[in-house]
């Protein structure tokens, strides 16, 4: 029955990607923002979790991004489930365009064989969009002088809002070193216009992946020293793609327990966008810190494109903590069967 519900999967996400245009928010370390990621991601650190992510992209300039993002999630061992919910908020622009998504996720466990694991899931989720205009200057309200006058003969509505029913799909494949995940978001193309008139929301297709790679740490011992630290280097990517735009993060993790570092290089050289210009968007640092049940990140983007680092490029932090419900004496799922080698899936 799981190879036939791969194949299902498989073909289904290959259907969906078809011509968009526009673009959702987008977080660096897209391994701390799991669900937001794929809700093949939810519970599949195989007990339970909590966290939150917040993005400031451009902050020297007006038209600046901000992302919130909170989530939990817990994997229902006895029923090879896991559910997850997921609350993002984001801001754009001089005008305060403000979306705020409430997610529900459902992700199935299908062991394939004793060397892979498949996991098929899904997203419900419910958006609210609005627009304040009175953040806006027009010409009339500018005089001789240069000075600006508080009122603008401009008729608006500051009450714009709009709603919306979504979905997404999700699903990954994992060894005990290798994994590859691919998911669908806004597969019903909604209508988000503020006003009236049609404005799709357009598909977005990701798929990300990579490799862990023990390092050795002792006399026979590879991975992990003898006090359990782990010591691995893993590359990892994620391109997505929707509407006109791609993209393609490119880096890699290396994990010192408790510390964690990253590099990665946001871009395709070898495609020119249109109108010409260079489609290097930034270089990435990150650095993560673990104690006890809490991981913490932090990064910064490196504005490699036009815009320059006067932009003030992009900071990023996460935080994840995690917990395991029921009896103390059970061991968890990842201790008893193959543990998701995915970096930052504590």
């Amino acid at each position: 029955m799981g190879k036939y519900l791969l194949i299902f999967f498989c073909s289904f996400i290959l259907l969906l990607n078809n011509k968009l245009k526009a673009q959702d928010p987008q977080f660096s370390q897209y391994y701390a923002a799991p669900l937001f990621l794929n809700p093949a991601l939810a519970g599949i650190n195989q007990i339970g979790r909590a966290g939150i992510n917040y993005r400031n992209q451009w902050p020297s300039i007006e038209a600046s991004f901000e992302t919130f993002s909170s989530y939990i999630d817990y994997n229902f061992d006895e029923k090879n489930s896991s559910l997850g919910l997921i609350i993002t908020k984001d801001t754009e622009g001089l005008a305060g365009l403000a979306s705020t998504e409430i997610g529900l996720q459902y992700a199935y466990q299908v062991n394939l064989n004793y060397k892979w694991i498949f996991r098929p899931a899904f997203q419900v989720s419910y958006t609210t969009r609005d627009l304040d205009f009175s953040k806006l200057t027009f010409g009339d309200q500018f005089d001789n002088t240069g000075l600006v006058r508080p009122i603008s003969a401009e008729q608006f509505n500051n009450g714009q809002k709009t709603s919306y029913i979504d979905l997404g799909l999700g699903g990954i494949w994992y060894s005990k070193n290798i994994w590859i995940g691919v998911a669908a978001h806004h597969i019903r193309e909604p209508n988000q216009s503020l006003i009236d008139g049609n404005s799709p929301l357009p598909r977005k297709v990701s798929i990300h992946g990579g490799y862990r790679i023990p390092l050795k740490s002792g006399f026979l011992t590879k991975g992990k020293t003898a006090a359990g630290a782990e010591r691995t280097l893993s590359p990892t990517f994620n391109y997505r793609s929707q509407g006109q735009f791609d993209q393609l993060d490119l880096g890699i993790y290396f994990t010192m327990s408790p510390v964690i570092f990253g590099l990665w290089y946001r871009g395709i050289p070898v495609k020119t966008p249109e109108g010409g210009g260079s489609n290097t968007e930034s270089l990435i640092f990150m650095t993560g810190l673990t104690r006890n049940k809490v991981t913490f990140g932090y990064s910064f983007d490196y504005t490699l494109s036009n815009l320059g680092i006067a932009s003030g490029g992009a900071h990023e932090v996460s935080i994840t903590y995690t917990f395991k419900a029921g009896s103390p004496r059970k061991p968890t799922r990842e201790v008893r069967e193959l543990k998701c080698p995915v970096p930052f899936i504590f």
